[in-house]
């Protein structure tokens, strides 16, 4: 995740405070200084940390916080409402036009990931609101611009508008709006040419684009690995064609994410979807409640809750939370959770979701090698079918088996089988809302303190209510059938 240094930072700083009885002006100022530095290493704008810095020392400083109840939680609290704040409070949904087609221009410069994110777009389009969009193919400047469009729409089966090479893109806009209108996509999505640099050929050019099809949207896809001057180009373009929205690339990258934190501040335009993943559907809208949670190492529940509903089928999933509770779970589920988990993305990203979970020393030992469930799917094929109803019949004579069969080592497979126990155990009581399975994991402690505690008792909390309901639900659709 982006943001890994800051949060170690932020972390480390609000760690001081909890520590003390009371908090006096001088750990105030302490803390203050730590988190100007760390927002400054994240690489955030200097004017955007100077003015933060200004506002939450101001709204903590006040006598009722520094004496008050638990004065180091407040201080918290008041951080993660102005970090919410500065990245603008609340998602904002694309605009939509009156009349199809609803027609959404991507700009940004060469490199940001403007053609793949086109595609992503298009995808999540499709997927959420059942639409048929169409792809304007405008940039004839780059080698194989067209081709690459071409390649992403037929991954995920959209149509493309192209006269190759040598037409005037404004030229090729125009047939193209009259083919999407005859056609009736209800949405346009026009891929522009971008540049190394911004100038003024290139400004022209998409400044023609603009008044000749009015937009609903112009999406500037920002490459938020290039810092401070990500939030340079979005002052550039937004000055020459007052851009609607921000679509952040590569925030999953090796970056310190500053510009997430910068460009709302400083354009005051909306940072509308951020990409953090190269599969077509690692688009998300982006939160910014829930990135100051991430921030300040207190998770995204609410996204992760969101990634598995769109991922898992209610109906078996209640029938695998019955499994767990019972404890009849067997490598046949196991196989079928692993494929659905791994829809979700990356399994370090989702685990970094959890409370206190991003920067924790627990995360490190955990092997995380994609190539794992490749080795552990060959070794759950290589079982006999009553082999993986029946996961206690595991003897040593089936398991040389299984490794000869999975070609891996007798100790891959033995530790494998291992961990396949203690996750059936563990989740048999977290199924049961008892959580001290995954507080024995951390080493006695919950991940995140406190604050991961209470994440995890709110969760427990809501898997009850979600247990009840889809029970209802469950006995509704069997009176149907």
């Amino acid at each position: 995740m982006a943001f890994e240094g800051l949060t170690d930072r932020l972390q480390k700083a609000m760690e001081k405070l909890r520590r003390k009885p009371k908090v006096t002006e001088a750990d105030l100022r302490e803390t203050m200084r730590e988190i100007r530095l760390a927002l400054l290493e994240a690489d955030v704008n200097f004017k955007v940390v100077k003015d933060f810095v200004k506002t939450v020392r101001e709204k903590a400083a006040g006598a009722e916080v520094l004496k008050g109840l638990n004065p180091a939680q407040q201080i918290v609290k008041i951080v993660n409402d102005e970090l919410t704040t500065l990245m603008g409070e609340e998602a904002v949904p694309l605009n939509k036009a009156p009349h199809i087609p609803t027609v959404i221009m991507m700009v940004g410069l060469q490199g940001a990931g403007k053609t793949t994110t086109a595609g992503k777009l298009a995808l999540r389009l499709k997927n959420e609101n059942h639409a048929r969009p169409m792809f304007i193919a405008a940039d004839v400047y780059r080698p194989a611009a067209i081709t690459q469009l071409q390649q992403v729409a037929d991954q995920i089966d959209v149509p493309v508008f192209e006269k190759g090479t040598d037409v005037d893109p404004v030229e090729i806009v125009r047939e193209g709006m009259e083919v999407a209108k005859k056609n009736h996509n209800d949405y346009v999505i026009i891929d522009t040419a971008g540049r190394l640099q911004i100038d003024e050929q290139l400004m022209d050019e998409l400044a023609n684009i603009k008044e000749l099809v009015n937009p609903n949207e112009i999406l500037l896809v920002i490459d938020s690995m290039t810092g401070q001057n990500a939030v340079n180009t979005a002052q550039g373009f937004d000055g020459k064609l007052d851009i609607t929205g921000v679509i952040l690339t590569k925030l999953d990258g090796d970056t310190r994410g500053g510009a997430a934190m910068s460009i709302r501040a400083v354009t005051g335009k909306p940072i509308k979807f951020v990409g953090e993943g190269e599969k077509m559907e690692d688009l998300d809208v982006f939160h910014p409640d829930r990135m100051a949670s991430r921030i300040l190492g207190m998770g995204d529940m609410m996204t992760l809750i969101e990634k598995a509903q769109k991922n898992f089928d209610e109906e078996q999933a209640q029938e695998t939370m019955d499994k767990m509770r019972e404890n009849t779970f067997d490598y046949n589920d196991f196989l079928a959770q692993m494929d659905q988990v791994t829809k979700m993305g990356p399994l370090e990203n989702i685990i970094k979701m959890m409370p206190g979970m991003a920067n924790n020393p627990a995360l490190k030992k955990l092997n995380l090698d994609p190539k794992q469930f490749a080795h552990i799917r060959a070794i759950v094929l290589s079982m006999t079918p009553e082999e993986r109803e029946n996961p206690d019949i595991m003897n040593p004579s089936r398991r040389r088996r299984l490794a000869a069969g999975a070609g891996r080592p007798i100790v891959e497979v033995n530790r494998m089988i291992k961990q396949f126990n203690q996750m059936r155990k563990m989740m048999k009581q977290v199924t049961n809302g008892n959580f001290n399975g995954m507080q024995n994991m951390f080493g006695g402690q919950m991940p995140g303190g406190k604050m991961g505690q209470m994440a995890m008792n709110r969760m427990a909390r809501k898997m009850k209510k979600d247990k009840q309901k889809r029970i209802k639900k469950l006995r509704k659709l069997r009176k149907k059938k």
